[in-house]
């Protein structure tokens, strides 16, 4: 394959999943799969958020997949309410790792609802060994499978998220970063709403930032 980013299909539970798909040229790259918003509320995997943390991925040399759950896009079935979503996941996981077995680090993203079918994902397959949520949404979704936590990771949010309020990302963060042997940042993008809009270049700023941080300690 050629160093570009191609569209594929992923054999799903329900049918295909639709995805795009960025291959390393470099050996034992670490590879990542970024998980869309919520697919009620206009959420593809072209959402602007997902396809900035994608690029980010692909600028540090990870082999990265972005895939639409089921019934988004070209995606086949209807909407599961979450269950049927994190199946999805899993069985792009699955492929994901298939194409790249000598991966040197396995990573989950995810954006709003895709936050928490990354974190319920990660509690599932042990072989993550990092992640990043995005604009997670404690006050909507019960964060609380989270302990503990077994992964380090990032969490990022929007100061002026108007979603979300900080008093639950505060809890949040409490709770994790009182977790041993992991250590999870919390880090606001300052003038960012909920969708980082105009605020996406200070959104993969910090994503480039902790990917080269993180991935140098492998």
């Amino acid at each position: 394959m050629d160093n570009k980013i191609v569209e594929i299909f992923i054999p799903g539970p329900a049918g295909r999943l639709e995805a795009k798909y960025f291959k390393s040229k470099k050996n034992i790259s670490p590879i990542a799969l970024v998980l869309q918003p919520h697919p009620q509320y206009g959420g593809t995997m072209n959402n602007k958020v997902v396809v900035e943390t994608f690029n980010a991925f692909v600028d540090n040399n990870f082999s990265v997949c972005r895939v639409n759950f089921r019934g988004v896009g070209k995606s086949d079935g209807e909407f599961d309410n979450g269950q049927g979503e994190l199946a999805d996941a899993a069985a792009a996981l699955d492929w994901l790792e298939r194409e790249n077995f000598d991966n040197s680090q396995c990573w989950i993203s995810g954006f709003s609802f895709g936050s928490l079918i990354a974190m319920q994902l990660l509690m599932r397959r042990p072989e993550i060994n990092r992640f990043i949520a995005i604009s997670p949404q404690p006050n909507v979704y019960d964060f609380s499978f989270l302990s503990p936590c077994p992964t380090s990771g990032l969490v990022v949010y929007g100061k002026k998220d108007e979603l979300v309020p900080y008093s639950h990302i505060s809890e949040m963060d409490k709770r994790l970063s009182s977790q041993k042997g992991i250590k999870v940042e919390f880090q606001s993008v300052p003038d960012a709403n909920h969708f980082f809009t105009k605020s996406e270049s200070d959104l993969v700023k910090t994503l480039d930032k902790y990917l080269k941080k993180e991935t140098t300690l492998f």
